[in-house]
């Protein structure tokens, strides 16, 4: 059986997670606004769950579950970010989870699965981490997300030097989120989508946000080289602007999916 291609470089991803675990108070009430949206969804069945995985939740999920009176364990690629959840906490590779199967009845992955390269075999080691009549919900950034943001980097690199580099990553559509958990066996699977924009006064704030979440490129193809000093200024003066305000934009598809009963 062959491995799947290594679009992304997970030890980047690691270490851009350890790093942002100290300063990701600044986007907290976006992460957090954001999670409240996906685990409201829980109202919308009578089960009742008693224990949780958060996965990849940067300390805003957990609280949340905890609330409802749900036990959780918090499991991250960062050891730093899966302690910042304030719960029994490890590290974890979401491409190696190491549950015995039938682990929890409910699984929350915000925001966490989309520099996963083996998307379709985590999804199924989650699912067999669900007991019967498990819920997984999910957020994944879609197709869009910093639509503005990647068309004004190609556009600036472009005529700066000739070419442009991978520098935002490459994200699913709406149609593919649903296949995937139809894929991965999880029954009644569900995928719909929100449109969020944000503005920013100053949108060199956009870059601070993407570092202090943790986002930065983790291509494996990415350029190792030291980008054009006007790259960047460029860019961010040719984003679209709204309200005085540069904006950007954040699709995301909140995925539901059972474990088979």
């Amino acid at each position: 059986m062959t491995s799947p291609p290594a679009i992304f470089d997970r030890r980047a991803v690691r270490r851009q997670r350890e790093r942002a675990a100290s300063r990701i108070g600044g986007v907290t009430p976006v992460l957090g606004e954001l999670a409240s949206r996906l685990v409201d969804r829980l109202d919308d069945t009578t089960r009742r769950f008693a224990r949780a995985l958060d996965l990849g939740g940067r300390g805003v999920v957990a609280p949340l579950l905890q609330a409802r009176g749900i036990a959780v364990i918090a499991g991250d690629l960062s050891p730093r970010m899966a302690a910042r959840a304030g719960v029994p906490a490890l590290a974890l590779d979401e491409e190696y989870l190491c549950f015995a199967q039938q682990s929890f009845d409910l699984v929350i992955a915000h925001l966490s699965l989309h520099w996963v390269n083996d998307l379709p075999g985590a999804l199924i080691q989650i699912r067999q981490a669900l007991t019967p009549g498990g819920l997984f919900l999910a957020t994944m950034p879609l197709a869009g997300t910093l639509g503005e943001l990647r068309a004004a980097l190609l556009a600036a690199e472009a005529g700066l030097s000739g070419g442009a580099a991978a520098r935002i990553s490459p994200l699913p559509d709406l149609r593919d989120c649903a296949g995937l958990l139809q894929r991965a066996g999880f029954a009644l699977p569900v995928a719909d989508s929100e449109e969020i924009a944000l503005l920013y006064a100053d949108p060199r704030t956009l870059l601070r946000d993407l570092r202090d979440a943790g986002e930065g490129n983790a291509l494996s193809a990415r350029s190792r080289q030291i980008p054009p000093r006007a790259l960047f200024p460029t860019a961010l003066a040719a984003m679209p602007r709204e309200e005085g305000r540069t904006r950007v934009t954040l699709r995301l598809a909140f995925m539901t999916g059972w474990a088979p009963d």
